[in-house]
């Protein structure tokens, strides 16, 4: 996944060019934050841990652990909007998306678009998937 320029700024396109949903994650004083710039929203794990509770201490990235599997969790119900949907798949995408996510380069993020998660599902599901938005 690419960077953008600063996920924190003020100027930050709320979508993609083509209209995309956009999330993006980078640490602000070691805490990992996670952003829904499409809403201008920071996605919280709170609606995913009332589903299940795998780190009530927040998100990660980058392994396999309890925080990506909440992360990835959040992350299909924040894109869905469908509980079953990202019940049912949530592992799957732990292990094939958020765990590969890195804040690497000047930007110290990582990026996630609409279009990514929807290959990504489509590939281990085989099903068509309707974002949310």
């Amino acid at each position: 996944m690419s960077g953008i320029s600063d996920p924190r700024s003020h100027g930050q396109s709320r979508v993609s060019d083509d209209g995309d949903t956009v999330y993006v994650g980078y640490r602000r004083r070691g805490c990992a934050i996670v952003e829904n710039q499409s809403d201008q929203e920071q996605l919280t794990p709170e609606r995913s841990l009332a589903l299940v509770n795998h780190s009530p201490s927040g998100f990660e990235w980058g392994y396999g652990g309890s925080g990506p599997a909440q992360l990835a969790l959040a992350l299909l119900l924040d894109y869905t909007g469908d509980e079953a949907f990202a019940l049912d798949h949530y592992q799957e995408f732990k292990d094939e998306v958020v765990s590969q996510l890195e804040c690497t380069g000047p930007d110290g993020c990582w990026r996630l678009t609409g279009s990514d998660i929807d290959a990504v599902l489509h590939e281990t599901s085989g099903e068509p998937v309707v974002p949310s938005i």
